[in-house]
C-alpha cells in the first residue's frame, strides 16, 4: 500500500490529481488500510461512524500523513486526533462512495441530463449514513480541482476532488458541513497553471457584491400553495388568454426609507397587491439571477442558478412568487442565455481552456457589450443552459422566462464587420448552433412544464420564432411561445413624437403593422429599453405642450390596448414617469398624488379591466379572424378605426383621434346595428381629459352611426345588442 514519494510529495504539496487513489480506507492483502492528512494532530485514532474504535494511525510524514491498518472492511470513518493540547473529531471525506452514477455519467456525456441541478453544484444531502455537502463541478481539461471555503481554511490542500474522467466532472462528499458556507473551486488547468478562484456555475447562493463567494444553500423552499394557479396555466392557451405584463426592475421600483433595496419578503408585500390592484396578470423582473454589476440591471449574469443575494435570500424569492400565484399572478423572468461577463471568478477560462465560451474570438466575443458568447454547440454547454431554463420552472414555479438578445444568438455576423466573423460550413451568416440549443430549450421546458412561457426578444425578421420546434418541422423554427413585437413598438413611438400636424403624412406608421401582426406571437412591448440612454420617459417622448404630452400617451395606451398583441409596459410608465429611470434610485411614486398622473394610472387600470373583462379584445390577440379594419385610410383626419372580435363574444370597436380637433360626428360602419357602449374614453375626466364623449353609448342604424371622437383620444365602443 506504499505509493511512491513523489506521489506523497504531490498530495501534500496539492498537487495530486487523484487523492481517492491515496487517502481514505482501502481492502489490501492485510486488511483495511488507512491514510489521512491532519497537519495538526500528533495522535490520530481511526473511529466508525458509530463510535467503535477501529484502530490507531502513525504520524508517516512530517507534514500530518497518517497512514495505519483498521480492523472490518473498508468503510467511511472519523478520527479523534490531538496536537497541541487540544481534541477535535473530524470525519474523512476520502473514507467515502462516490455520490454521481454511471446513469448520471451516461446522460451528462450525451447532454441529455434534464436534472442536472440536483447532480452538480453543492447540495446538503445525508450520504452513507452522514449529513454534509456533496460537490460536483465540470471541468474536464483540469488537471486538478479541489473545493476551498471557510470550512477548510481556503486551503487547496485539504479537499481536492475525485475525477470522474469519463464526462470531466469532479466531485467531493464533505461531511459535518451544513447551510450559508462559503466555498469556491481551485482549479488547476492543463498547463498546470492555477486559475484564479472560481465561483461555481451551479451555486443556489452567493455572497453580496463585491464579494464573489458561492454559498450552500437550499434552492426556493418545499412548501408551495400555487396549484390552482399552476394548473390553470396548463389547462389553457395562452394565445387566448389575456396577458399583460409589468415589467419591474426590483432594485429600482421601490427602495426602503434608508434608500436600501427591498428584501423579496417586503417586496411581496407591496408590489403583488399593486400589481393587482393595477389588473396586470404577470410581472416580469430584469433579470434576477446573481450578477455583479448593478448598473447592467443583471443582463450581465454569473450565477444563473442563484436569485441575486442584493434582495434576500433564496426562499424569499420562492415566498414571492408563491405569494403572486395565490394572488392569480404570474411571475416571468427575463433570461440570458447568449452571452456572459468575463470576470475572473466566474465561467471565462473556467478550467484553464475555453470551457464555456468558443475560443475563437470571432465566434466567441461580443463586441457590443465586451462579454464572452457561449459556445452553443458544445452539448455540456448546451445542456447547462437548458437545465437552467427547467430549473427556474421546476424549483422557483417561475412562470415563464423571457430570453434576452435572441438576434445576437441567431447570426454570426451580428455587429460585425466584414472579416470579423466566420460564417456557418454552408456559407452563411446563421448560427444553427444557437438556433438548435434554442429550439432544444423550447421543446424542453414546453415538455416538461406545460403552460410555461417563453418570450423571444429578437428585432429581426428570423421566420418562426414563435413557431412549434418539431423535429420533422422547419429548421427555422425556434419554438418561442411568444414574441416581442419590436417593429410595432418602434413605428408607434416614432409616430407619437410627430406633431399632429405632420401625422397624416405617416399614417403608414399605424397601418404598416397589421400587415404582419399575425404572422408570430406577439407582445406589443413598452420596455425598459424605451426609457434609458437618454431617450426620456414615454410622456417626454410624446409631441406637444405638457397637456398633450398626457392625453397623447393616454391614446397611446388605449391603442395599444386595442391593438392585436399581448401587453408589456415597463413600471412607472403606468403613471407616466416624468423623469428617465435609473437603477440607481426609486420610481417617483410622489408624482401619483398629481392628477394629470393619476388619470393616467387610473386609466391603465381601467385598460387592463377592459382588456380581461372582453374577450374580443383578447381571444384572438394571435389570430387574424380577431381583427377588421373599419377606418385605415383616413389620413388627412388621423383617424383610425378597427374591430376587435371572437366567436360567440360581443365585438369591440376601437377608434383612435391622434389630431387635437374634436371630431363632434364622425360617420362610421359598424357590423351591428344596436347600442354600442363606450367601455373606454381616454379623453375622459377622470383620466385627466376635457371630458368629451359619447353620453356612454352611440346606437348604430343601417350599420351608421356617429361618434363623438374627442382630440388626442382612443375610444372602445362594445356592443350590447
Amino acid at each position: 500500500m506504499k505509493p511512491d514519494t513523489a506521489a506523497i510529495d504531490a498530495l501534500l504539496e496539492g498537487r495530486h490529481g487523484d487523492p481517492f487513489a491515496l487517502l481514505g480506507t482501502h481492502a489490501g492483502p492485510s486488511g483495511t488500510f488507512a491514510r489521512t492528512m491532519l497537519p495538526a494532530a500528533d495522535m490520530v485514532e481511526a473511529h466508525s461512524l458509530g463510535g467503535e474504535k477501529l484502530g490507531t494511525l502513525e504520524k508517516v510524514d512530517a507534514r500530518g500523513l497518517f497512514e495505519g491498518m483498521l480492523t472490518g472492511e473498508p468503510q467511511p470513518v472519523k478520527y479523534r486526533a490531538e496536537g497541541g493540547g487540544h481534541e477535535w473529531w473530524v470525519t474523512d471525506p476520502y473514507s467515502f462512495g462516490p455520490v454521481l452514477g454511471p446513469l448520471d455519467d451516461f446522460l451528462m456525456g450525451e447532454g441529455t441530463h434534464l436534472r442536472l441541478y440536483d447532480k452538480l453544484g453543492a447540495h446538503l444531502i445525508s450520504h452513507e449514513g452522514v449529513d454534509g455537502v456533496h460537490f460536483a463541478v465540470w471541468a474536464p481539461s483540469a488537471r486538478r480541482v479541489a473545493v476551498v471555503g471557510d470550512f477548510n481554511d481556503w486551503d487547496a490542500a485539504r479537499h481536492p476532488m475525485r475525477h470522474r474522467r469519463d464526462v470531466g466532472v469532479w466531485e467531493i462528499f464533505v461531511p459535518d458541513i451544513g447551510e450559508w458556507r462559503s466555498y469556491k473551486f481551485h482549479v488547476t488547468g492543463p498547463d498546470g497553471t492555477v486559475q484564479p478562484l472560481k465561483a461555481d456555475p451551479f451555486a443556489f447562493a452567493a455572497e453580496l457584491r463585491p464579494a464573489t463567494a458561492s454559498l450552500t444553500a437550499r434552492p426556493a423552499k418545499p412548501d408551495w400553495g400555487d396549484e390552482a394557479h399552476r394548473e390553470h396555466w396548463r389547462s389553457v392557451d395562452p394565445r387566448r388568454e389575456a396577458i399583460s405584463i409589468y415589467e419591474v426592475h426590483p432594485g429600482s421600483w421601490q427602495r426602503g426609507e434608508d434608500g436600501g433595496f427591498l428584501i423579496w419578503d417586503e417586496m411581496a408585500e407591496r408590489l403583488i397587491p399593486y400589481a393587482a390592484d393595477m389588473g396586470f396578470t404577470h410581472i416580469e423582473f430584469l433579470p434576477v439571477s446573481e450578477h455583479p454589476y448593478d448598473p447592467s440591471w443583471g443582463y450581465q449574469t454569473l450565477g444563473l442558478y442563484a436569485p441575486t443575494s442584493r434582495f434576500g435570500a433564496p426562499d424569499g424569492f420562492a415566498r414571492f412568487v408563491d405569494g403572486a400565484h395565490r394572488a392569480g399572478i404570474g411571475v416571468l423572468l427575463d433570461w440570458v442565455p447568449a452571452h456572459f461577463p468575463v470576470d475572473e471568478h466566474g465561467l471565462w477560462q473556467f478550467d484553464g481552456t475555453a470551457l464555456y465560451e468558443h475560443a475563437d474570438p470571432k465566434m466567441g466575443f461580443h463586441p457590443d457589450w465586451s462579454t464572452a458568447i457561449y459556445n452553443f454547440g458544445r452539448r455540456e454547454v448546451a445542456s447547462f443552459l437548458v437545465n437552467n431554463a427547467l430549473f427556474w420552472a421546476d424549483r422557483y414555479h417561475v412562470d415563464g422566462l423571457r430570453v434576452d438578445a435572441v438576434a445576437s444568438m441567431l447570426y454570426r455576423d451580428y455587429s460585425r464587420k466584414a472579416g470579423e466573423w466566420i460564417p456557418n460550413e454552408q456559407g452563411g451568416r446563421e448560427n444553427w448552433e444557437a438556433v438548435e440549443f434554442l429550439r432544444a430549450m423550447n421543446r424542453a421546458v414546453h415538455r416538461e412544464h406545460p403552460g410555461f412561457l417563453t418570450i423571444a426578444e429578437e428585432s429581426t425578421s428570423w421566420p418562426g420564432v414563435s413557431q412549434p420546434a418539431y423535429d420533422d418541422g422547419p429548421r427555422t423554427s425556434l419554438g418561442f411561445g411568444f414574441k416581442w413585437n419590436m417593429g410595432w413598438m418602434h413605428d408607434t413611438l416614432q409616430y407619437m413624437a410627430r406633431d399632429p400636424v405632420y401625422r397624416q403624412h405617416h399614417h403608414n406608421d399605424i397601418t404598416f403593422g397589421l400587415t404582419y401582426a399575425f404572422s408570430e406571437n406577439f407582445v406589443l412591448p413598452l420596455s425598459h429599453d424605451e426609457v434609458v440612454h437618454g431617450k426620456g420617459s414615454l410622456l417626454t417622448r410624446m409631441s406637444g405642450d405638457d397637456w398633450q404630452q398626457f392625453a397623447n400617451l393616454r391614446a397611446y395606451y388605449g391603442l395599444m390596448w386595442g391593438y392585436p398583441g399581448k401587453k408589456l409596459l415597463f413600471m412607472g410608465q403606468e403613471f407616466a414617469q416624468r423623469r428617465e429611470w435609473s437603477e440607481g434610485r426609486s420610481l417617483d411614486w410622489e408624482l401619483t398624488d398629481a392628477p394629470a398622473h393619476a388619470g393616467v394610472q387610473r386609466l391603465v387600470r381601467d385598460l387592463n379591466r377592459a382588456y380581461r373583462e372582453y374577450p374580443a379584445l383578447h381571444a384572438r390577440d394571435c389570430e387574424g379572424e380577431g381583427f377588421e379594419w373599419l377606418v385605415v385610410d383616413d389620413a388627412a383626419a388621423s383617424v383610425f378605426a378597427w374591430l376587435r372580435k371572437c366567436p360567440g363574444q360581443p365585438p369591440v370597436a376601437v377608434i383612435c383621434n391622434m389630431t387635437p380637433m374634436t371630431h363632434g360626428c364622425y360617420g362610421l360602419s359598424l357590423p351591428h346595428d344596436g347600442v354600442w357602449e363606450e367601455i373606454v374614453n381616454t379623453d375622459a375626466l377622470d383620466y385627466g381629459g376635457s371630458g368629451q364623449g359619447n353620453m356612454g353609448a352611440v346606437t348604430a342604424s343601417g350599420g351608421r352611426t356617429c361618434v363623438t371622437l374627442p382630440p388626442l383620444s382612443t375610444v372602445m365602443l362594445a356592443y350590447k345588442g
